[in-house]
């Protein structure tokens, strides 16, 4: 049902290469007026995690020159406060309402100074030296895009780090109006699941947007964050871009903590409705035809409804089998079920 953008072919000896690359020990001697790695943080409310953050760069060594630049979408649990007082040291800029990911991201960059950025979530920890094994990975890999790190939660377990590019395939099959069919079960999977091996080097599709890091000029070369996404599909997006010229390199040896979705789950009425939103330009960009992408609005919105009664009817029951927290998550997906149905139709239908 869409045309999905090419991706550079690798030979088999460039990615048996892939496969042997390790973070290098030799260090770079850059200009020492310009930081090695500009840290760009895009930030809205979560202002502990956001702490914990920048702990983990500023407390630890990372073996690097580095500067973080913060851009807070006006924050309301005192989250800029926060980085003003204990954070001197970082650039930080308050904007006066909710931009987005994209756009922050890109505030960020344009202030930024170093020769490497590296875009990191704000429910991310970073282990000390983390941001020299990028460095000395990109420093070593000239060739290479942009890379990404395993990401390890908050309970120890691997977190998918990077998958394929999605198809509406794929997506079809949580419509629960279709998912019963089993059609589309083998497309999901692909997508999501199967491709996914936490161990090793390799060239993928797609790159978690928690933690990328690449070159400037890579990053200015290949059109910067598409502002038009305002959160969900953006590293979908980016990934793609930079894919078209260079390489997408996977990096096991380099983890990141990231606690996960605790940022969007906290603000579900923007956060859910976007990412549904953002599925549907990046659908568009890739080439899906006019009347795909109809197809899969129409059966979207007709779904809204009926997977909002089994969030709310799966609450209950988990409530009732004492699940607090589980039944907690079920009404916040149905929360933000209801604000796309009241709120986001319209913008869901025009993008």
């Amino acid at each position: 049902m869409s045309q999905v953008l090419p991706v550079p072919i690798e030979t088999a000896s460039s990615v048996a290469a892939f496969r042997d690359l390790r973070p290098s020990d030799r260090v770079a001697q850059p200009d020492p007026a310009v930081p090695d790695v500009s840290v760009c943080i895009a930030n809205w409310n979560c202002s502990g995690l956001l702490r914990r953050c920048l702990e983990s760069l500023f407390n630890q060594d990372q073996g690097v020159r580095f500067e973080v630049l913060i851009v807070d979408n006006a924050s309301t649990d005192g989250a800029a406060e926060m980085v003003e007082t204990e954070f001197p040291q970082v650039s930080l800029v308050r904007n006066t309402d909710n931009r987005g990911f994209s756009k922050a991201n890109n505030q960020a960059a344009t202030l930024s100074r170093g020769r490497y950025l590296l875009f990191l979530n704000n429910d991310t920890v970073v282990p000390p030296n983390t941001l020299r094994q990028f460095f000395n990975f990109a420093e070593a890999n000239p060739s290479v895009g942009m890379v990404g790190p395993r990401l390890r939660g908050a309970d120890g377990v691997f977190q998918i780090s990077y998958r394929r590019r999605p198809t509406l395939a794929a997506l079809l099959h949580r419509v629960s109006l279709l998912r019963w069919t089993g059609l589309f079960r083998r497309a999901y999977y692909d997508y999501r699941r199967d491709s996914f091996d936490p161990e090793g080097v390799r060239p993928v599709e797609v790159l978690m947007g928690a933690a990328v890091f690449l070159p400037r000029a890579v990053f200015e070369d290949s059109g910067r964050w598409d502002e038009q996404y305002r959160f969900g599909g953006e590293d979908i997006d980016l990934s793609t871009q930079v894919g078209r010229r260079r390489p997408l390199v996977y990096v096991g040896d380099v983890e990141v903590v990231h606690y996960g979705r605790v940022s969007s789950r906290k603000n579900i009425g923007f956060s859910a409705p976007n990412v549904a939103i953002g599925y549907v330009h990046y659908f568009r960009k890739a080439g899906a035809s006019p009347m795909a992408l109809w197809v899969y609005k129409t059966l979207v919105t007709l779904d809204a409804p009926i997977q909002c009664a089994g969030k709310i009817f799966q609450g209950v029951v988990r409530f009732a089998c004492g699940r607090r927290d589980k039944a907690t998550k079920s009404w916040l997906a149905a929360r933000g079920l209801w604000h796309f149905m009241r709120h986001e139709l319209g913008r869901f239908w025009k993008a």
